[in-house]
């Protein structure tokens, strides 16, 4: 695990960018396409912004969710809000290169199951997706992966539905894709993370994001969120 520390939200914001348009560069030099997951969250909704303001070949580039709130169309409560402000209203991403997970859909399961599909569809059975973006809360959870779920435990699925948390189910990417991916890009700030952080820098499975277990992960935390990493 390769952690950088970096001096505080709008460093982590501009670095992250900077990494996810270095990776989609390269991949798209090397074998013609990028696939990219992103999470929620408000550092990443920066991280977004800047990185719609440089250099990525957005037509060789598939944006899909990590996870999403069970929520009306439009809510703020919705992840999609973020990518659709951030790289469709900005950035040139086109439409199509978006896909949203679909959880609008009554059957939940079964429109997990199509979002597998489609992410088979994109990365290959099982997907192998180039970078995985995701975020660390104060309780370890990461992704929608969180304390005590039954998704935890889901390894012969790529995408999970959880029960209710923080008022909202979710749809979300499996441990199985998160470990599968080229790269998985922690981004982590404010000093309420700075126990999550030190639990995952010690790879602790009582803590959900401790589980990851993707041999290439980097960490770029804030000087507030790495505050316990020295102990």
């Amino acid at each position: 695990m390769n952690i950088r520390v970096l001096a505080d939200a709008d460093a982590v914001a501009t670095a992250g960018a900077a990494l996810i348009a270095g990776s989609a560069r390269s991949a798209v030099e090397t074998k013609g396409s990028f696939t990219l997951a992103v999470s929620g969250g408000r550092t990443p909704r920066v991280m977004l912004r800047r990185l719609a303001d440089l250099d990525v070949p957005w037509q060789h580039v598939k944006v899909v969710q990590v996870d999403e709130r069970v929520a009306p169309a439009g809510s703020p409560d919705r992840n999609i809000e973020i990518l659709r402000e951030s790289l469709l209203a900005v950035a040139s991403l086109p439409p199509e290169n978006l896909l949203a997970m679909p959880i609008e859909e009554p059957d939940l399961a079964a429109a997990a199951t199509r979002y597998a599909r489609s992410l088979e569809k994109l990365a290959g059975s099982p997907p192998v997706l180039d970078l995985i973006h995701l975020g660390l809360g104060a309780d370890g959870h990461t992704a929608s992966l969180v304390p005590g779920d039954a998704v935890l435990e889901l390894t012969d699925s790529w995408v999970g539905i959880t029960g209710t948390y923080q008022q909202r189910r979710r749809m979300t990417l499996t441990y199985p894709v998160l470990d599968r991916a080229r790269a998985v890009l922690f981004v982590v700030t404010g000093d309420e993370k700075a126990e999550a952080l030190l639990r995952l820098s010690r790879h602790d499975h009582t803590s959900p994001a401790g589980r990851v277990t993707n041999s290439n992960i980097v960490v770029l935390a804030d000087q507030a969120a790495a505050s316990l990493l020295g102990t």
